[in-house]
């Protein structure tokens, strides 16, 4: 109840507008991109309260150090060592499949800088556990953000990442200098 209280006043003073797709009704992988500016985490919190979702979000594990730690984790916080990103998505599945029940919001371009791809983790959380893709995003020309729809990936990685650039063609974050095209490494000899 505080938290959509919260998100009603923000998005009542707020530059932005929030113009979005319903929350999904089951669990899914939400993509927030394109990710580039620390500002886009007070946008996924006040789209999520507002919404009245349920998510969990990974990040850098520095940021869960010392006093940061108990609050990020109650935000639904999930640190990742970038030394080992794999094991992420080992924990990510083994929560799902215990019957957790959440929307994770991944940023799969990566952190606020311009990169070559993004990271994959998103498409095999999803894929591994069933769940949907819902596509979250942020738009410095429009001043909008939201959630867009929700997909279910077919495994063709080329043609279900063409979804997906097709959604964020048009989309540009804080700082658009930093935006990611949306490709994954796989796709490589792939299309």
């Amino acid at each position: 109840m505080l938290r959509r209280l919260a998100a009603r006043f923000y998005w009542a003073c707020s530059r932005w507008k929030l113009v979005s797709a319903p929350a999904p009704d089951r669990p899914t992988v939400l993509i927030g991109a394109p990710h580039t500016s620390n500002w886009d985490f007070v946008l996924m919190l006040g789209i999520a309260w507002r919404l009245g979702m349920d998510f969990r979000w990974l990040g850098k594990k520095s940021l869960f150090a010392g006093w940061r730690g108990p609050i990020m984790r109650a935000l639904g916080g999930i640190p990742v060592d970038r030394k080992d990103p794999g094991r992420v998505v080992d924990e990510v599945v083994a929560r799902i499949r215990a019957g957790e029940v959440f929307g994770l919001v991944v940023t799969p371009d990566g952190t606020r800088g311009a990169n070559e791809y993004w990271k994959s983790g998103f498409y095999r959380i999803a894929r591994e556990t069933g769940m949907p893709v819902t596509l979250g995003y942020v738009d410095r020309t429009t001043m909008t953000t939201g959630l867009g729809p929700t997909i279910e990936l077919t495994g063709d990685v080329p043609t279900d990442m063409d979804v997906i650039r097709a959604f964020y063609a048009d989309k540009a974050g804080f700082r658009p200098e930093f935006r990611t095209e949306p490709r994954l490494q796989s796709e490589l000899g792939q299309a």
